[in-house]
């Protein structure tokens, strides 16, 4: 079965690095550090600019923790999304919850509607619903196009017996893309457990800023907080080692 392979981004750098390592969409982001935040129009629009052949999903997603939306965040995810079509993206990658962890049905209708025919993930945001079968029905008569998950556990490994229900359950009414910690050391355990015919993943490593002159004593987040002169970026050669991972 031939795989499709979105890759996780935060850069335009990203994209281009998943291009040239053979991956078929990425999923645009800011702050992965936080799970994945809606990124800057001009991150969107700089990386349209340059990529060629691969598909670029933006992750509509305004804040980190809970996935239960007010009027304010809603509006301004309705203006992202618009914002994002009209640069060219070819997909969306939305989620919202009710309190009681359901599919918010009227949130998702309106961010429908703003992709006005684009392609539409529901993210993670499915890991956190109290019923993953009712959650994918709902999502399925919603129309959207795939569900990325993983199995409502700790990696897409851990949840692959639930992920292979919601394959099967799903059928040809949309894609469940497993996702959440694959690697090429699982890759192939999750494809073979799931059915899945997409898999999700970052390709991310450790690189040293280029920053000569250093100070040690200011730093730019909260106590619980990242090295200041390291970047994580996508990695060519790990994306390259995961899809080997599949094919054998």
């Amino acid at each position: 079965m031939s795989l499709t392979y979105e890759i996780c981004i935060d850069s335009t750098a990203g994209a281009l690095a998943a291009e040239r390592a053979g991956a078929h969409r990425v999923e645009l982001c800011a702050a992965l550090f936080e799970g994945g935040l809606t990124p800057t129009l001009g991150t969107v629009e700089a990386t349209l600019a340059v990529v060629s052949s691969i598909r670029v999903h933006v992750i509509i997603r305004p804040r980190g923790g809970d996935f239960v939306y007010d009027e304010h965040e809603v509006a301004a995810m309705v203006r992202d999304v618009a914002a994002v079509r009209d640069a060219g993206a070819q997909g969306v990658v939305i989620g919202a919850l009710t309190p009681a962890g359901e599919v918010d049905t009227e949130v998702a209708k309106r961010l429908i509607d703003a992709a006005d025919g684009l392609s539409v993930t529901f993210h993670r945001a499915f890991d956190m619903t109290a019923d993953p079968f009712a959650a994918l029905e709902t999502l399925a008569g919603l129309g959207i196009d795939r569900v990325l998950t993983s199995g409502q556990d700790s990696s897409a490994l851990e949840g692959a017996p639930l992920i292979a229900e919601l394959v099967e359950r799903a059928g040809d009414r949309l894609v469940v893309m497993p996702g959440g910690g694959i690697t090429p050391r699982n890759v192939s355990r999750v494809v073979e457990a799931t059915g899945a015919g997409e898999i999700h993943f970052a390709a991310l490593v450790d690189e040293p800023s280029p920053a000569v002159h250093r100070n040690p004593y200011p730093f730019m987040g909260g106590e619980l907080r990242q090295p200041e002169y390291v970047r994580r970026v996508t990695s060519p050669a790990l994306v390259t080692e995961v899809i080997a991972a599949t094919r054998g």
